[in-house]
C-alpha cells in the first residue's frame, strides 16, 4: 500500500514538474516574442530620430526650405513624459511605428484597401465621350489663338475649354501655346507635351485645328485692333452666352482672337449637351502624351511594380504602345500613388500653421509678400481666420506627419510601395522623414530614373509633372492630401473614366480628419484606425456629377460617361 502511494506521489512530482518545464517554456516563447516585438519598434524608432538616409533608399529632393518639426526632439520629449508638441503627432506616430512593426509579417489587410468598395454602382459606368453625333465643324467664322497659363494641369484644363469655344463659336483653333511663368519657368510648348498630329486629326470631326494662322493674319497687330483679350476681360466661368454675345462679333470682325492667360474661363454648367461631351472627350481621348513621355512613364510604371510581367488597367491608354501585354497583377507587384501637396506655394498660400514656429511663420509672410501681397493684406486684418479655425474647417494641406498616419491608420503595411509624385516639399527631407522611415519603399521618379534617363526632362516642369500623371494615374491606389490640387482632380477623373470601378482613389475629408488628429494626446491607435477607415471609406461613395462641378474631376454624368445599369447612386449631400 505504501508502495503504491509512493508511486503515485512520484507521478504526481513528474506531472507537476513537467508542467512548470512546459509553463517556463510558454513563457520563454512569449518572451522571445515579446522582445522581438519591442526590438522592431525601438529599431523603428530609432530610425525616425537618425538623421542619416534610410538604409537602401537614397532619395534625391531639391532644395530643402530651413523650417522643420524635429520629431526626435519630440520622441525624447515623450521619453521624459513631457508633453509633446501640438502638430507633430509624436504619440500617435510612436503607436503607428508598433503597429506597424506588429503587423510587418501578417498578411491581412483591410479587404476593401486595395478594392473599390461600391465595384458594382461604379462599374455601371463606362467611357462614352467618344461618340458623336454632329457634323464637323468648318470654322469659317475666323481662327481663335489661345496662351494659357499656369502649370500642365491648369494649361489641360485650359486646352479642353478653348476646343468647347472653338467649336461653339464655330471658329479654326490653332494650335495652343503656353505661357512661359515665373513661378514653373519652363518654355515648353503643346508639342513638346502631346502628340501634335493625333490631337488635330482625333478633333477633326469636331473642330478644324491648324499649327500656325495663315500669313495674311500674322502681320496683324492683334492688340492694335483689339483682338487680345485677357483673363481679365472674362468673368472666371463665363457661361456660354458671354463668348456667343461680345467674342463672337469681335472674332467675325477681325477673322482672328487671342486669348491671352486663358485659364478657367468656361462655366462648367449650363453648357449644351454635346459641347460638355466635346471637352470630355478631348481631355480623355485627343491629349495623347508625346512618345518620349510615354516611354519614360512606362519605365517608371514597370520598375514599381517591379517589372511584373503584365500592365495595369490604365497603361495602353496613358503610355499607348509602350504598355506591357494585359493580364491581371498579382498583389505583391501592386504600388500606392501619393500626391502630398506641400511644396511651399501651397504651404504659404493656405495661412495654416504647421509646427515651425517663429523662424517658420517668418519664411512664410516674406513668400507671401512677394507671390501673394493681397494674402498678407488680409493676414493683417481681422478678417483673416486664425490658423486653428482653417485648420478645423478642413482648409490645410496635410502635413507629410498627417499623411504617414492616415495611410499607417487606413492598414497599409510597412512594405508597401508608394511613389510619391510632386516638386519640392516644404522642409525638405527632414519634413519627409517620418514618412519615409515608416515606409521606406517610398521612391519618387529622380529614385526610379537613371541620371541620363532623366536628363531629357530637367528644367521641364511639366514634362516632369506628366511623368508624375502618368505613374499616378496607372497605380492600384491613389491617395491624394489636398482634394483641391489640379493634378490629384485630374489623375482622380482620369481613374473614374477608365478605371471600370476598379481603381479606388483615396479622398480623405480634411475636416474629419482634423477632428481626429486633435485627439492626438488621448485616442487610442485602435480608435483612431477605425475613425480613419470610416471617414476615408465615406469619401469613396460613387456619385453622379454634381451640378457646376468640373467634368474633368467628375465625370460620371451622361456627357462623358454612359451608366449601363440602372444603378442606385450614392448621391453626396451638397
Amino acid at each position: 500500500m505504501e508502495q503504491k502511494q509512493q508511486h503515485k506521489m512520484h507521478t504526481m512530482k513528474k506531472k507537476v514538474l513537467g508542467f512548470k518545464i512546459a509553463s517556463n517554456r510558454s513563457r520563454l516563447a512569449f518572451g522571445i516574442l515579446l522582445a522581438f516585438f519591442i526590438l522592431m519598434n525601438f529599431w523603428m524608432l530609432s530610425r525616425i530620430q537618425d538623421s542619416g538616409p534610410v538604409k537602401g533608399l537614397k532619395l534625391r529632393f531639391l532644395k530643402s526650405n530651413s523650417s522643420t518639426v524635429s520629431l526626435p526632439e519630440e520622441l525624447r520629449k515623450i521619453s521624459k513624459g513631457k508633453k509633446p508638441h501640438k502638430t507633430a503627432y509624436a504619440r500617435l506616430l510612436y503607436k503607428a511605428a508598433h503597429a506597424l512593426a506588429e503587423n510587418q509579417y501578417k498578411s491581412i489587410e483591410p479587404k476593401d484597401l486595395w478594392l473599390e468598395p461600391y465595384h458594382a454602382v461604379a462599374a455601371s459606368w463606362q467611357p462614352c465621350s467618344d461618340q458623336r453625333v454632329w457634323k464637323p465643324s468648318e470654322g469659317n467664322n475666323g481662327y481663335i489663338m489661345v496662351t494659357a497659363n499656369g502649370g500642365i494641369n491648369q494649361q489641360r484644363v485650359a486646352v479642353c475649354n478653348i476646343v468647347a469655344v472653338a467649336r461653339l463659336l464655330n471658329a479654326t483653333l490653332v494650335i495652343p501655346s503656353f505661357m512661359f511663368s515665373s513661378v514653373w519657368r519652363d518654355i515648353s510648348q503643346f508639342g513638346d507635351i502631346y502628340q501634335e498630329d493625333y490631337f488635330i486629326d482625333y478633333m477633326k470631326p469636331d473642330i478644324r485645328i491648324v499649327k500656325e494662322l495663315p500669313k495674311q493674319l500674322k502681320s496683324l497687330d492683334l492688340e492694335a485692333i483689339g483682338s487680345v483679350v485677357t483673363d481679365v476681360d472674362i468673368a472666371k466661368e463665363a457661361k456660354p452666352s458671354f463668348y456667343l454675345k461680345y467674342i463672337l462679333p469681335l472674332l467675325m470682325k477681325n477673322r482672328v482672337v487671342h486669348f491671352v492667360g486663358f485659364g478657367n474661363r468656361l462655366a462648367s454648367d449650363p453648357i449644351p449637351y454635346h459641347l460638355q461631351r466635346l471637352r470630355c472627350r478631348c481631355n480623355f481621348h485627343a491629349l495623347q502624351f508625346t512618345p518620349k513621355i510615354q516611354a519614360t512613364a512606362a519605365l517608371l510604371i514597370q520598375r514599381m511594380r517591379q517589372n511584373a510581367s503584365h500592365s495595369g488597367l490604365l497603361d495602353e491608354n496613358l503610355v499607348g504602345s509602350f504598355a506591357k501585354s494585359k493580364g491581371k497583377i498579382k498583389k505583391d507587384f501592386r504600388y500606392l500613388g501619393l500626391h502630398l501637396r506641400f511644396e511651399i506655394d501651397m504651404v504659404a498660400h493656405s495661412l495654416c500653421d504647421f509646427g515651425g514656429g517663429e523662424e517658420e511663420r517668418k519664411e512664410l509672410e516674406a513668400y507671401r509678400e512677394i507671390h501673394f501681397p493681397g494674402l498678407t493684406e488680409l493676414k493683417n486684418t481681422t478678417k483673416s481666420p486664425s490658423p486653428e479655425r482653417l485648420k478645423a474647417d478642413g482648409l490645410c494641406p496635410l502635413m507629410p506627419e498627417e499623411t504617414v498616419l492616415m495611410l499607417a491608420g487606413l492598414g497599409f503595411k510597412r512594405e508597401t510601395r508608394i511613389f510619391l509624385a510632386g516638386a519640392q516639399i516644404y522642409g525638405g527631407k527632414s519634413r519627409l522623414k517620418a514618412l519615409t522611415t515608416l515606409f521606406p519603399n517610398m521612391v519618387t521618379k529622380e529614385n526610379l530614373l537613371s541620371s541620363s534617363e532623366i536628363q531629357p526632362f530637367l528644367n521641364f516642369s511639366s514634362q516632369l509633372a506628366a511623368l508624375d500623371f502618368i505613374t499616378c494615374t496607372a497605380s492600384d491606389v491613389f491617395a491624394m492630401t489636398d482634394s483641391g490640387s489640379q493634378l490629384s482632380s485630374l489623375v482622380s477623373g482620369y481613374r473614374v473614366y477608365y478605371g471600370g470601378g476598379k481603381m479606388p482613389t483615396i479622398r480623405p475629408n480634411k475636416r474629419r480628419l482634423a477632428d481626429i488628429f486633435l485627439k492626438n494626446n488621448t485616442i487610442e491607435w485602435k480608435m483612431f484606425e477605425t475613425r480613419i477607415r470610416k471617414a476615408v471609406r465615406q469619401n469613396k461613395r460613387v456619385f453622379a456629377r454634381p451640378v457646376g462641378r468640373s467634368v474633368y474631376r467628375y465625370p460620371r454624368c451622361s456627357e462623358c460617361m454612359c451608366n449601363t445599369q440602372e444603378a442606385t447612386l450614392h448621391i453626396r449631400p451638397r
